[in-house]
């Protein structure tokens, strides 16, 4: 591998804002804000959304009560004039 083409491979914190928790991972992500945990600089990155604040991930997600297309379709015509042979 050629020296010096390469970004540097570091440990990150990704800050979750929604849920205000911290995530340590290794990238190379190049960020210009650094913060000091536990006494060790980090590079900092804020998040918008991880699975710590996701709906998905939490358990809350919300289920829509609205059926689909397909279903509206059906429920409004239902199998009305088509006949099936066999």
């Amino acid at each position: 591998m050629k020296k010096g083409i390469h970004p540097e491979y570091r440990t990150v914190a990704f800050h979750d804002l929604g849920a205000d928790k911290f995530i340590f991972v290794r990238s190379t992500v190049q960020v210009e804000r650094t913060m000091d945990i536990d006494g060790t600089t980090y590079p900092y990155m804020t998040l918008d959304v991880s699975s710590y604040s996701h709906p998905f991930y939490t358990g809350k997600q919300k289920t829509s009560t609205q059926d689909g297309r397909v279903a509206q379709f059906n429920k409004r015509f239902g199998n009305k004039g088509l006949k099936r042979s066999k």
